[in-house]
């Protein structure tokens, strides 16, 4: 198996997976460049792809990167995998519930696959998965989108998810996720609230950076979804930034959850060019479908102050 994916679009759990698989030899793993702006090069993708394309190739991008929120040209990735015949699985975990996704679609229905970045089509990917906590549903609870005719190997044998996965479904969870999708549904048909949202993240954004001088944003505005942000705070500790915040009640994080508790700059900012100092103080701050202008200009405050103290104990 050759997998190709990219440093900045593959999350921590899929980048480990494959190197786990790769350092058992069960398969190679190739990284295709990405953009300042952490956009995939495809240039880069469609060489690895002519390289790789008479092997079976699996290749893994998220639809939506979690700690830029940089959004990926999915439908432009499924056509170049869909001409070579390599497996497209997209990583839908942070689109899923924040953008409009109509039903998936079938290659062999003739249905054109819209090009425009926010198009609200599903892609023509052979896999998506997605989580319910990432629209305010249970914990615990993920969904795998599977083509029909792909045929996945288990790693749990058994009887249940159709072969896919043995052991006892978690039905309340389960039944905990469908409700929450059919209320981000319900929030997703007025598209309004999400430019409300938006313009609210900018806000927030435009705040710190005055109150913060030398900060800066790790993404281009318009390639990003509209509930985050990733702010970087030169010279400063992420990490002492966090403790400054949760003491005052602002939760922020410094990389993916998935890696959380690492001391490392983010392997994410890092692939996009950040330099390291800047890549060691980023936050990322992540907006919900509930958050208020008044919480955000209270969290700039708050922002603006752990960053001015820590600010005065530098040499």
């Amino acid at each position: 198996l050759s997998l190709i994916g990219t440093p900045e679009n593959v999350d921590a759990a899929v980048r480990e997976l494959a190197t786990e698989l790769e350092h058992a030899k069960l398969a190679t793993v190739q990284w295709a460049d990405v953009t300042l702006q952490g956009v995939v090069d495809l240039s880069s993708l469609d060489a690895l792809l002519m390289q790789k394309g008479w092997a079976l190739t699996l290749v893994s991008i998220q639809w939506a990167n979690n700690e830029t929120g940089s959004i990926q040209p999915v439908e432009q990735i499924a056509k170049r995998c869909r001409e070579l015949g390599a497996i497209f699985h997209c990583d839908g975990v942070q689109w899923i519930g924040k953008m409009p996704t109509d039903e998936l679609s079938d290659p062999a229905d003739g249905r054109e696959i819209p090009t425009h970045r926010h198009a609200v089509s599903g892609p023509s990917c052979d896999l998506l998965s997605f989580s319910a906590h990432k629209f305010h549903g249970p914990k615990g609870v993920g969904v795998l989108w599977v083509r029909p005719g792909i045929k996945l190997r288990p790693v749990i044998a058994g009887t249940q998810e159709l072969g896919r996965r043995g052991g006892t479904e978690n039905v309340p969870g389960i039944i905990g996720a469908g409700v929450a999708a059919a209320e981000a549904t319900e929030w997703l048909a007025e598209a309004t609230q999400r430019r409300v949202l938006e313009a609210l993240r900018d806000r927030f954004e435009r705040m710190v950076l005055e109150a913060c001088p030398g900060s800066l944003v790790n993404a281009a505005a318009s390639t990003r979804l509209w509930n985050t942000t990733n702010i970087a705070f030169p010279r400063l500790e992420a990490e002492a930034m966090l403790l400054g915040l949760s003491e005052r009640g602002v939760f922020a994080s410094a990389g993916a959850a998935c890696s959380s508790g690492s001391l490392d700059p983010s392997p994410v900012l890092l692939a996009m060019g950040i330099p390291e100092p800047a890549a060691h103080g980023s936050l990322r701050f992540s907006l919900s479908r509930m958050s208020t202008r008044e919480e955000l200009d209270a969290a700039v405050r708050v922002v603006a102050q752990v960053a001015a103290d820590l600010y005065k104990t530098l040499p």
